[in-house]
């Protein structure tokens, strides 16, 4: 990655940490806690703040996956077995995950990154303070006890 992170695991995390915290003025423990406590007063603080936390639990993914594939690769001899190589697929898609959230927090975090000042950012911001459910999309389940209705039930039988 460029922008001053390195590919060192604990660097892209401290270091998009660093940025978050300069940017909204607080430690990450007083933003999530500001975050949780008024989670609409700041919708990018809010972003944030859970994007950081998907991508510290992608690192976490991240470092036990190297550990697991550390320790098979000790037992291993000359060649690697199909289990170690499966370990190592893990490490590599950890890796993917883990990065791409860290560009989405750098994403975040750059007021004039692509995408941020266009028409289509302005109807985002327009759509975003809309907290209400969802819209159903499929019917509802019938309580349980409640009768099929006559033309399901005639729906199953067979014809003669």
């Amino acid at each position: 990655m460029s922008d001053g992170i390195s590919d060192d695991a604990e660097d892209v995390v401290g270091v998009l940490t660093e940025r978050i915290e300069a940017r909204f003025g607080m430690d990450m423990d007083q933003l999530k806690v500001a975050v949780a406590t008024a989670p609409t007063a700041n919708p990018d603080a809010t972003d944030v703040v859970k994007w950081h936390g998907l991508l510290t639990e992608a690192q976490s993914v991240l470092d036990r996956a190297e550990d697991d594939l550390l320790a098979s690769l000790n037992t291993q001899p000359s060649e690697v077995d199909d289990p170690t190589m499966g370990l190592a697929h893990r490490v590599n898609a950890a890796v993917t995950a883990r990065d791409g959230r860290a560009l989405v927090v750098r994403w975040l975090l750059d007021p004039e990154a692509p995408g941020k000042k266009d028409l289509a950012a302005e109807r985002l911001a327009r759509l975003r303070p809309r907290t209400g459910p969802a819209v159903q999309t499929s019917a509802p389940y019938p309580p349980a006890g409640t009768p099929a209705p006559a033309s399901a039930w005639r729906a199953g039988r067979t014809v003669r």
